[in-house]
């Protein structure tokens, strides 16, 4: 089901906007429509991530619970994690 979205906005802003889309061919309801599913996009997209992450999350506490969490001292995280990264910047020079 469609919606309707109302706003309202500077007299001058909407001219220069309704400008700005004839000139493209486009009405300022299909630019305003464009740039709403583009913001709802980006939003799905940010709901997917904190999806995954709170999953990732959990996954980790299940293998604490089940003694299967493996620890690693602050110098072997450091050394590591300077390692992954010199990898990452590495790869454009090979």
């Amino acid at each position: 089901m469609d919606t309707r979205i109302q706003f309202r906005v500077e007299e001058e802003t909407k001219r220069l906007a309704q400008q700005m889309t004839e000139s493209q061919g486009r009405t300022l309801s299909d630019a305003c429509r464009e740039l709403t599913k583009q913001l709802a996009e980006q939003q799905r997209k940010v709901l997917s991530h904190d999806t995954w992450l709170t999953e990732q999350v959990n996954l980790a506490f299940d293998k604490l619970d089940f003694g299967k969490a493996v620890f690693v001292d602050n110098d072997s995280a450091k050394t590591q994690m300077a390692q992954r990264k010199a990898k990452v910047r590495n790869r454009g020079h090979q």
